[in-house]
């Protein structure tokens, strides 16, 4: 049974490593599913502080990964409009996996920036352009997270 459970928890944080990229699998939450149920095989004990902790953590990174495009845009000068449409652009992103989820906040800033400012196209690109690197920026934050993660099963089952 225990190298049942430590197959399953490789798959899971390796889907959690590949969902931090890829927007189909939710990559933080698989991870630490996966630290979990390596827990309950004879080859890892985490702490019960070490699971809360890790929980919080991965939390807060997947929490970040919804905020992070939206402060992108509003930190690349992004009005209201743009801020809006960025995190419309993520919600409608959503429909069109995998492309969506990078173009939906690209496109909604863009497109808010240009209904409230229409004459001040290099405005909407800047805020455009900041959404996107948010989008790297969170999607980077996930990788860290779950490579961690896989480095904590590595470490357990060696």
């Amino acid at each position: 049974m225990d190298i049942v459970l430590a197959v399953l928890a490789a798959v899971l944080v390796l889907g959690g490593f590949f969902g931090s990229v890829l927007p189909v699998l939710p990559g933080p939450p698989l991870s630490w599913v996966g630290l979990l149920v390596l827990h309950f095989s004879e080859y890892a004990a985490f702490s019960a502080g070490f699971l809360s902790i890790s929980f919080l953590v991965m939390a807060v990174v997947t929490a970040l990964d919804y905020f992070i495009p939206v402060w992108g845009t509003k930190r690349f000068g992004g009005s209201r409009g743009g801020v809006i449409g960025s995190a419309l652009g993520l919600v409608a992103g959503l429909f069109f996996l995998p492309i969506g989820i990078i173009a939906g906040p690209f496109l909604g800033a863009l497109a808010g920036e240009l209904i409230q400012h229409p004459k001040e196209t290099r405005r909407a690109l800047r805020s455009a352009a900041g959404s996107f690197i948010g989008f790297l920026l969170s999607t980077g934050i996930k990788l860290t997270f779950a490579g961690w993660a896989v480095w904590q099963y590595i470490k357990a089952v060696s």
